[in-house]
């Protein structure tokens, strides 16, 4: 007998989240706009927060019709947005995303971006690791000669690229 998946979130939940959330970026983006001035100078034209705060407020108008139409959409709240299935599938490939982004900062990209790599080749394609390191070194090594000797634009380094003078 199939096991039914376990839904966790609905989608009227999902719509109300993302309706506050951005909501609150608009308020946070008005609320600084207006500590840069948000008017209008004769001879000048707009002040630097006037675009700024406009947006922002046409994101909260934005935002305050999704909450409103989330709120009352009560169909919405036996619909599926994810299941338990669906999440770990997700973060099977975000975890490792955020822990490339957290390692760019202590062993730099290329180096990252090998293991990246690697590891993916490895886990999701099933090749064997030999093959993905292989690849992932031969990728960062032409992104290294592509960017830091061709095109002469650093990119962040760790301590290995150090070694090697760059």
């Amino acid at each position: 007998m199939p096991t039914k998946d376990v839904k966790l979130v609905s989608v009227r939940a999902m719509d109300l989240g993302v309706a506050v959330a951005l909501f609150l970026v608009a308020v946070v983006v008005m609320t600084d706009s207006l500590r840069l001035d948000v008017g209008w100078r004769e001879s000048e034209g707009p002040t630097a927060g006037y675009f700024p705060f406009y947006i922002g407020l046409f994101l909260a108008v934005a935002s305050g019709i999704n909450l409103g139409r989330a709120w009352f959409d009560r169909a919405a709240a036996t619909r599926t947005f994810v299941t338990r299935t669906a999440i770990r599938r997700v973060l099977a490939v975000f975890l490792p995303f955020a822990g490339y982004v957290l390692a760019l900062g202590f062993i730099g990209i290329y180096v990252a971006s090998a293991l990246y790599i690697a590891l993916f080749m490895w886990w999701f394609g099933r090749y064997p690791p030999s093959r993905g390191i292989t690849v992932g070194a031969v990728i960062a090594a032409v992104l290294f000669l592509m960017f830091e000797v061709w095109f002469l634009v650093p990119l962040p380094k760790g301590p290995i690229e150090h070694l090697l003078g760059y």
